[in-house]
């Protein structure tokens, strides 16, 4: 940056902030909008909120001592008059703004005590040239950082063009894709986007839907799927576990869980055998809505590691998660002659140094436990599958530790689960790197639940109803977003609401679980709930995934207006789980914001979780729903998963392209959109 003329040291490091430390960064750093000041607007035609130029002579300036000292000038062009007003000016200013001079302003036009008003516009003598060298043009505002004016960033942006005009930033694209795909080649786009001209369709520009700025989003998705498929195929040369085996273990399972796997479930169960008899890692995603059946997939892909002489390890994102996992895994494993090794943080001392020992001597076969499974000092004999349950709640770097974890030279497998569902073409740009599986069907006999929007007003109604389910011998949840009382969030707290709702409900036991509750209570308060003697749990978002309790067939969620769909998608499936006819009841505080309406009545709506994810993209991007995992990886600065998904098919297409016949070109493709950003695939 410091070859461009202005720039030395002091403002490069501001620069930097930005992300710009090359002509090519700052070239890359798009206007946030533009503003027309080609046009000028006669004062009579004015209207409020309007950012316009105007011209005009001044009748009459002067300083006014009200609340504060304040400079006022009269504009008139004859068909109005114009205020503008000047908080802070000097005493230059006072005398460059007299009586007879014509100014030209922009700024923001406002209603004030005397007619319309601009506030601090920019300004400058009618004939004087724009110094800003942006006429004819509409101007552009850039992404502001402290010490940066406008007036500087089209100063340098001008500079850069004029690199641009000269050839100094090649094109990656090759010819024959750019007229595929019948978008301007790169320096048409640059120049268009940072200097547009008057005509230039604002309402595209606004949106990202301008072919000058579909250019650039083609070229930077490529860019990172070409990116995550190097990540894959270093990954995939790394030595892994071939798991090879008869099956047997797997077999013996099957006759002893008591119910039959459906044929989505045996579909991915044999993509998965396929990928463990191989002798480079897997890198699989399964996808699966709530309830569809993930945890059996994974037991069958442990038990093929285990048949081989290895061990596996499942992670979860919550010691509550944790610990259902290993009830279930014990309950199956179990006849089997196979005893899981939970290890948690909760674990004192000489129980945690216990556990080490079995995972790194080899004696427990399979390991389950939370982020404690990476930390220093744990490791395994024969590491051969790492599964890693709800995905999202990780960072990559976690689940990438524990992929270091593998002892011999070789590296685990790795099994990710999700049940957040991520559309297909989505998946597949974000999730690059994995192949992806989907379990698309429900076991038999699962009821859908239905879904009521309430107002917090009728909790008396709800009262009843859950009366009336836990005398007919099912149970209920009350799910509250606090564990104590906030003066922020207007939220019930748990503890708060399980001694109300016992007072309200004498006759049914109620037991409460919470995230900072002694492991030793919180497992208790389970185990009780699971046996039926708790007819109504009522808890934080901590049973949100993974708890497993077929006879409750109700769900109460309190203050469901502040929480993503994903997360209420998650917890109405803690219920439905059995034959009963189930309900989930989303209580709201009125009044209701138009975005939490939105999400309330998409979940009234479907029970489909890939619609429901569909409709989450939609309404708050794909940062959330991919969650930590697109950290480093994702960081777009012109394109939008969303706003783009349609240009996803031909990326993954001319990404054959480039690997086959261009690829030359693709370490300064990837150089160029993600730089240096840290590659999460290898540690």
């Amino acid at each position: 940056m410091t070859k461009l003329s202005g720039v030395g040291p002091a403002l490069a490091g501001r620069l930097a902030k930005l992300g710009i430390e090359t002509v090519a960064d700052l070239l890359f750093l798009l206007p946030n909008r533009y503003e027309d000041r080609t046009h000028i607007v006669p004062i009579g035609a004015l209207r409020p909120e309007a950012r316009v130029a105007v011209e005009g002579e001044i009748e009459l300036a002067e300083v006014v001592f009200r609340r504060r000292r304040t400079l006022l000038v009269r504009l008139s062009d004859g068909t109005g008059f114009l205020t503008l007003r000047f908080f802070y000016f000097s005493g230059a200013q006072q005398q460059q703004l007299a009586r007879g001079t014509r100014l030209r302003c922009f700024g923001e036009v406002r209603r004030g005590p005397v007619g319309l008003e601009i506030v601090h516009p920019e300004y400058r003598l009618a004939d004087a040239p724009d110094k800003q060298a942006v006429v004819d043009v509409l101007t552009p505002v850039y992404p502001a950082t402290e010490g940066i004016q406008q007036g500087r960033l089209r100063n340098l942006t001008a500079q850069a063009l004029t690199a641009l005009a000269g050839g100094e930033l090649p094109d990656l694209l090759p010819p024959e894709v750019q007229r595929e795909l019948k978008l301007p080649g790169l320096a048409e786009a640059l120049q268009f986007l940072h200097r547009p001209p008057p005509d230039a369709r604002l309402e595209l520009l606004e949106t990202g839907r301008h072919p000058a700025q579909r250019r650039l989003a083609f070229e930077e998705l490529l860019a990172h799927q070409l990116s995550l498929r190097a990540l894959r195929n270093e990954i995939r040369r790394d030595p892994g576990w071939p798991l090879a085996v008869p099956g047997k273990l797997a077999a013996r399972l099957l006759e002893t869980i008591g119910f039959p796997l459906t044929a989505a479930q045996q579909r991915v169960a044999a993509e998965i055998r396929t990928d463990l008899a191989v002798a480079s890692p897997m890198l699989r995603l399964v996808q699966g809505d709530v309830g569809s059946g993930k945890t059996i997939v994974a037991a069958l892909a442990a038990l093929t590691a285990i048949e081989a002489g290895c061990q596996a390890a499942l992670m979860a994102p919550t010691e509550l998660l944790a610990e259902q996992h290993a009830q279930n895994f014990t309950r199956w494993l179990a006849p089997l002659g196979i005893e899981p090794l939970l290890l948690t943080g909760r674990l004192n001392a000489k129980a945690r140094q216990a556990a080490i020992a079995a995972a790194a001597s080899g004696e427990r076969k399979l390991v389950i436990g939370t982020h404690a499974l990476f930390q220093e000092g744990v490791s395994f004999a024969r590491l051969a599958l790492v599964i890693v349950d709800e995905q999202h709640r990780f960072g990559v770097h976690q689940r990438l530790a524990l992929r270091n974890k593998g002892a011999s030279g070789r590296y685990p497998h790795q099994l990710i689960m999700t049940a957040t569902p991520i559309p297909r073409t989505l998946a597949m740009t974000a999730y690059a790197d994995l192949d992806v599986s989907v379990i698309d069907e429900l076991p038999p006999g699962r009821t859908p639940v239905q879904t009521v929007v309430m107002p917090d007003s009728r909790r008396d109604e709800i009262v009843a109803r859950i009366r009336a389910a836990c005398l007919q011998g099912r149970q209920a949840y009350w799910v509250c977003p606090l564990i104590e009382e906030s003066d922020v969030l207007e939220a019930q707290a748990a503890e708060d609401t399980a001694a109300a709702l016992a007072k309200a409900l004498p006759e049914i036991a109620v037991g409460l679980v919470h995230g900072r509750m002694p492991a030793t209570a919180k497992e208790k308060a389970m185990a009780r709930f699971k046996a039926g003697e708790i007819g109504l749990l009522v808890a934080t978002t901590v049973i949100e995934v993974g708890v497993d309790v077929p006879n409750a067939s109700l769900m109460i969620i309190e203050n469901a207006e502040r929480m993503g769909l994903a997360q209420l998608h998650q917890l109405r499936g803690r219920v439905g789980r059995g034959t009963q006819a189930s309900s989930c009841i989303l209580l709201y505080h009125a009044p209701l914001s138009g975005h939490a309406k939105e999400r309330l009545t998409v979940l009234r709506n479907t029970n489909d979780g890939f619609e429901v994810a569909r409709r989450d993209l939609e309404l708050r991007g794909p940062g959330e729903l991919l969650g930590t995992r697109q950290t480093g990886l994702m960081q777009l600065k012109v394109a939008d998963l969303m706003r783009d998904a349609d240009l996803l098919p031909r990326v993954q297409a001319i990404a054959d392209v480039m690997e086959r016949a261009h690829a030359a070109n693709i370490a300064a493709l990837k150089r160029r959109w993600i730089g240096a950003a840290a590659r999460y695939g290898k540690v």
